[in-house]
């Protein structure tokens, strides 16, 4: 079985694809205090070597303290490189904490870590993991400016292998509440070489976030790969929250 290239191997065990759901880049917020959010999503990366993504996932994050987030992925991913065939199986599994260490004002933002382990759950001879444990160290920034939401950041990424190489991930993103339960944004998000032989990309993504009520909430977004082999990335994602009301 010919592996899936390192351009989407990349995506589907060296990151999380969607981070800050539907977004590539994650924001500094975590859950709310005894707060769950779950997610079932898909996801598809597609260039010149072929294509990959998670025929579906369920990420589950819940807030046990105060400014804290407990994070796992569990996701079932699929590969097609070019001129080979479909494989699909159980991929890397993601758990991580984020905590939030600077709350907003008007004159500073929030701030947060969240660094994430990807364990190598997933078989790397069927394209579907990388094979050995990596990890994330990033640094999240967002701040708020009335109807609009900027956050970005990024971090470094140790990423053990034969033929890797350690590199970063940086993302800025703007975010407008279009109406109480609409909220569009768009992204440029770019990662750094992940092999000896590799080399970056650059990609941009717009999305939508649209509450359905308090509960239920549709996530979309889509764009193209704009450095790097040539493609599209496209995420669909229905979260759902839970906790107790708020008083």
């Amino acid at each position: 079985m010919k592996a899936l290239p390192t351009s989407l191997l990349g995506l589907l065990a060296a990151t999380s694809l969607y981070a800050g759901a539907p977004f590539l880049t994650d924001d500094p917020e975590p859950v709310d205090f005894h707060h769950w959010e779950i997610t079932a999503s898909s996801t598809i990366e597609h260039d010149a070597e072929g294509t990959g993504g998670t025929l579906g996932s369920v990420e589950v994050d819940y807030g046990p303290v105060k400014n804290v987030q407990l994070h796992i992925i569990a996701p079932l991913a699929f590969s097609e490189p070019g001129g080979a065939a479909h494989t699909a199986g159980y991929g890397d599994t993601e758990v991580g904490v984020k905590y939030r260490f600077l709350e907003e004002t008007d004159s500073h933002p929030e701030a947060a870590i969240f660094p994430t382990v990807e364990l190598p759950t997933g078989s790397s001879a069927r394209g579907l993991g990388n094979g050995k444990a990596q990890f994330f160290l990033p640094l999240w920034l967002q701040k708020s400016f009335g109807h609009w939401t900027t956050y970005g950041g990024g971090g470094y990424w140790f990423h053990p292998g034969n033929g890797n190489r350690n590199f970063w991930d940086e993302g800025l993103l703007l975010q407008n509440q279009v109406t109480k339960t609409v909220a569009i944004g768009g992204e440029i998000f770019h990662q750094g070489a992940q092999t000896k032989d590799g080399h970056p990309t650059t990609r941009l993504n717009f999305g939508v976030v649209w509450d359905l009520n308090e509960r239920y909430h549709l996530l979309a977004s889509a764009g193209p790969v704009v450095q790097g082999p040539r493609g599209y990335q496209a995420y669909l994602g229905w979260l759902i929250t839970l906790g107790p009301p708020e008083h």
